[in-house]
């Protein structure tokens, strides 16, 4: 070997991340050993198992006992004694197929034991599990056998005499036993065979080729030779992970020079239509942060994970390699295989989405088709069909979360249920005003008030409806003001609508006028009747029609009452009506004196404008009279 070859203390380097990477095949991993999840339960377990194998050990050992006086006696039978001889070999199978009996009874027990009874460790130099102990042995517990053995190993390690050959098995009157000379390391019984599914002998055997591994793995790992090795090849990983870091820098550095350098060439900013998200120079700062955050999660990253191969090096900090790549595998790993599981019910959701989004499309044609009148359904008018769509989705999404709800990760967990109720009371109590209003607006769409566009009286907002959302309607009035109704508003007032019937029978328009009563009510009539029919947008049939609405004291109220079919021009249409009932009662010379004028028609001119008036026209001269009987008397005076 060329221990200064630089080329050797990389591939070294190489060789041992591979290593430190995969599991040690002389070391049992942790999570293979039995978990006890109820200590005084298996406390119970383990002290009637210990009770029942000693009564089996104790009928053993007088049975072996019997056996062995039994044999002897055989031996010393002279030949021609075989009747007794015959008798005594009976006893003696006997014996044997009760002890063959009593195996199958311990094996049975320790069978039963297997899944729950806790096993102990037996710990190498770099606390690394040797071999695991599950039964007792003499006054010594399961515990106390791995201690004593794993003391007992460290000893040898340390006796400078010791060779690797000098581990020997050796069998005793019922067990076998792990020697060093007269050193007994450790017994294996017929329990420790039965506990690990093998004979005696061959698990004496396993057992001293895995301690004097460990003892030769543990003296080539600690010797001066290995430790300079060791030394030298961290401080080779040392120089590896500046070097690393060095060009990562210079790396990342490299980049920024690029992004400044296409600054108004690739980075021209990010827009969206007329709005600048980014210009230039801002674009060119944000990917310069990112570039330098990544730049310390790969610094960072190659730390990491030089860490436990500087850790793996030294045989001493060896499990802090493997507590710290446990650190990155073994959530990684958890998350593969949370996935793996959780794969199945993924599946039965993309499935369930697949069929609601087809029963969706489904619903959503037959909704376009009643929108476009190709489908008429009785009963069922065209505008209810989009809302009616909205309820079914709202519906349909909600039995779908009903149905996936039981396959979503931890949906059955305490925290997962909270939320869902904390979520649940702050929609109740934090939206009863909304929900009033969305149950107001589905109400207002099936009792069909008003469309959009309808001209519209709703408490004392009068205009056209230009909005009909779930909560609110708006409306526009006559002098372009937007007025917004909650819709639970809509439905505690009454709502005038002036379009419903006016393109079919019309909207009747009405206005009043008082004239005194010396004007002759046909004449009136008449000149009311002209002045609808010069009125623009009113119709000519029906034909307009007066009513007397009331004599008072001063003058009579007549109503004209006219139809039209544009009652968003009601403002323009009563506008034009008023203006022509003035030019024709202006024309026929009646005077519209109400409804608290008088005028004395002695010396007084008429209230009609001059340009109505003939041009000979005076205004009439005072008539008085004279009592003459008062007049003489006056003059007698």
């Amino acid at each position: 070997m060329k221990k200064n070859c630089t080329v050797a203390f990389i591939i070294a380097a190489l060789l041992f991340v591979v290593q430190t990477i995969s599991a040690q095949t002389d070391t049992i991993p942790k999570d293979t050993l039995p978990k006890n999840e109820n200590d005084s339960l298996n406390a119970a377990i383990l002290k009637d198992y210990n009770k029942k194998i000693k009564e089996i050990e104790q009928y053993r050992i007088a049975d072996s006992l019997k056996r062995a006086k039994l044999e002897a006696q055989i031996t010393a039978l002279k030949t021609t004694d075989n009747l007794k001889k015959e008798d005594l070999e009976k006893q003696l199978q006997a014996l044997r197929e009760a002890e063959a009996n009593r195996f199958v009874e311990k094996k049975r027990q320790i069978d039963s034991l297997r899944h729950t009874a806790k096993a102990y460790p037996v710990l190498g130099f770099f606390d690394d599990t040797l071999l695991l102990i599950y039964n007792k042995s003499g006054s010594f517990s399961a515990k106390e056998r791995a201690k004593a053995v794993s003391g007992r190993i460290k000893e040898l390690a340390d006796n400078v005499k010791f060779k690797n050959d000098s581990l020997r098995v050796v069998e005793s009157e019922s067990t076998f036993d792990i020697v060093a000379g007269t050193f007994i390391v450790m017994s294996i019984s017929e329990n420790d065979a039965i506990w690990n599914n093998t004979t005696k002998r061959e698990l004496a055997g396993h057992y001293q080729q895995i301690i004097t591994q460990a003892i030769k793995k543990y003296k080539s790992e600690t010797s001066f030779g290995t430790l300079l090795k060791e030394i030298g090849l961290a401080l080779l990983v040392l120089l590896l992970i500046v070097v690393i870091i060095y060009y990562i820098g210079k790396f990342f550095k490299w980049l920024s020079l690029i992004v400044h350098e296409q600054e108004g060439k690739l980075i021209k900013g990010i827009k969206f239509k007329n709005y600048t998200l980014f210009d230039a120079p801002s674009q060119v700062r944000a990917i310069t942060n990112i570039n330098r955050v990544i730049k310390w999660i790969f610094i960072l990253l190659a730390i990491y994970i030089t860490l436990p191969v500087l850790f793996g090096i030294f045989p001493w900090t060896q499990n802090f390699a493997d507590t710290l790549f446990g650190y990155i595998l073994d959530p990684l790993k958890a998350m593969a295989l949370g996935f793996w599981n959780y794969l199945p019910k993924l599946i039965t959701i993309v499935v369930i989405l697949f069929v609601f989004r087809y029963i969706l499309r489904a619903i959503h044609f037959l909704k376009v088709e009643i929108e476009r009148g190709n489908l008429n359904v009785p009963g069922f008018y065209a505008d209810w069909a989009n809302p009616t769509f909205q309820i079914i989705r709202v519906l349909i999404f909600a039995f779908m979360i009903v149905v996936i709800f039981p396959y979503l990760p931890g949906s059955d967990s305490p925290v997962f249920k909270g939320v869902s109720v904390f979520l649940g009371f702050l929609f109740t109590f934090g939206s009863a005003g909304s929900l009033s209003n969305l149950i107001s607006g589905l109400v207002l769409t099936y009792m069909r008030l008003f469309k959009l566009g309808d001209r519209v009286k709703i408490g004392e907002v009068v205009g056209d409806v230009i909005e009909k959302s779930p909560l609110v309607t708006r409306v526009r009035t006559i002098k372009n003001e937007i007025v917004s109704i909650p819709n639970s508003t809509v439905m505690n007032s009454h709502t005038v609508n002036y379009s419903s019937d006016a393109p079919d029978k019309g909207l009747i328009i009405n206005t009043t006028v008082t004239i005194g009563y010396d004007s002759p009510w046909r004449d009136v009539h008449q000149a009311l009747i002209e002045a609808a029919q010069r009125t623009e947008w009113v119709l000519k049939e029906p034909a307009p029609f007066v009513l007397q609405t009331g004599l008072n004291d001063f003058y009579v109220s007549y109503q004209v009452n006219a139809y039209i079919k544009e009652p968003n021009k009601q403002a323009v249409i009563y506008s034009d009506l008023h203006q022509h009932i003035q030019d024709v009662f202006n024309e026929k010379g009646i005077e519209i004196l109400s409804p608290h004028y008088r005028a004395a028609r002695d010396g007084n001119a008429t209230s009609i404008p001059a340009s109505y008036l003939p041009e000979n026209y005076e205004a009439p001269a005072f008539n008085i009279r004279v009592n003459k009987e008062d007049d003489n008397k006056a003059k007698n005076i």
